[in-house]
């Protein structure tokens, strides 16, 4: 179980994938946040927003239109596709889904409660990101007992409180390895071949192959690529949670 990681941009080397052949994907596209004009905090102090040129999209519509219909060509029609994003962006993946005629199963709501702080004093902290869940048809693989027990018992609820974390010190926008177990857990099995088209510094292929799932990722910055590379090689298989034995795993939040 090899993962199959390709350097370059997710608009050409999603051609390359064949039909109904990919059982997930997690995608967490670029928000378009850098420019001049948007400021960020780091460090306590206002500084310019520039998370990397793949940040940096003229046409952002056209750019989802594109690497959106091409994920949902390969996506098996028991599938499912979750998105990640902010209000910048957020909105549009919304309404290509709608077009796409996919059907929408949930807007997941990520609260992470160590946000940074808000600087400007005329808005609210922005403390959450969204994911939108989503599917070909009403058939598709959801582990609703699994999710069931990883919130101890109690059916689980769209709000997921998970604290943001990196594991590198590198990338802008790296999502923490709870939230991409969690989400891997529930809407894939063991030997699924999982796809992220924007791979960044490789959390989806560390928890896809964590979990025994064939992973392609694809990234456009090579130094990113090679982040990726490595932690996913050295990322070893474990037994995911037994609902049956009732073993929960000590990363369940």
């Amino acid at each position: 179980m090899i993962p199959k990681l390709i350097l370059g941009s997710c608009l050409d080397l999603l051609k390359e994938i064949p039909d109904n052949s990919i059982d997930q994907i997690f995608a967490d596209p670029p928000y378009n946040l850098s420019g001049k004009s948007h400021i960020t905090c780091s460090s306590g102090k206002k500084v310019q927003c520039f998370k990397g040129s793949w940040d940096v999209i003229e046409d952002i519509e056209g750019f989802n239109s594109k690497w959106v219909a091409e994920c949902i060509r390969l996506l098996k029609d028991n599938g499912t596709i979750w998105i990640s994003g902010t209000l910048h962006n957020h909105p549009s993946i919304g309404m290509l889904l709608k077009k796409l005629n996919l059907w929408i199963i949930n807007d997941i709501i990520w609260y992470k409660p160590n946000s940074a702080p808000q600087l400007q004093p005329n808005r609210f902290a922005p403390s959450t990101e969204l994911i939108w869940l989503a599917s070909k048809s009403k058939k598709y693989y959801f582990n609703y007992e699994l999710a069931k027990f990883l919130n101890k018992g109690k059916q689980m609820k769209n709000l997921w409180e998970i604290n943001a974390q990196r594991h590198i010190t590198s990338h802008p926008t790296e999502k923490p390895e709870k939230l991409l177990d969690r989400i891997i857990l529930i809407g894939s099995k063991k030997g699924d071949t999982i796809l992220d088209p924007f791979m960044g510094s490789g959390t989806t292929g560390v928890s896809a192959k964590k979990y025994g799932r064939n992973f392609i990722g694809i990234e456009i910055d090579p130094a990113y690529f090679n982040i990726a590379k490595k932690r996913i090689e050295n990322t070893s298989i474990i037994s995911e949670p037994n609902v049956q034995s009732g073993a929960l795993k000590n990363w369940v939040t």
